[in-house]
């Protein structure tokens, strides 16, 4: 990640948010849909990335399924409906807690 150390505590919400809207996503996919989203603000490196999403599949919240792509194995990363659940409330929680920002800094 670059630029914004904000963005680490929120790294969960986003990996969550990102399957919410996709069927499936690999590891690559996700980091430059991020990029893209926030016009290249949050840079997600392969170090924040890969070990989070270990952690989101042992919990429960994804799960990971392998397809060959032009001979090569893809890593793809499904939300379970334990993933979903968690999704939806952690979203809940962020617009609340955005919304208190906003009151705060008058954004």
């Amino acid at each position: 990640m670059k630029k914004n150390s904000l963005y680490k505590g929120t790294l969960q919400n986003i990996i969550l948010k990102l399957l919410s809207k996709e069927v499936k996503m690999y590891g690559y996919q996700m980091t430059q849909r991020a990029k893209e989203l926030t016009k290249g603000e949050l840079e997600m490196t392969e170090g924040a990335l890969y070990p989070l999403l270990h952690k989101l599949e042992g919990d429960g919240l994804i799960t990971s399924e392998i397809q060959k792509i032009n001979g090569r194995d893809r890593k793809y990363y499904l939300l379970t409906d334990k993933g979903k659940k968690q999704q939806a409330t952690q979203e809940a929680e962020m617009k609340t807690y955005l919304f208190n920002l906003n009151t705060i800094f008058n954004i």
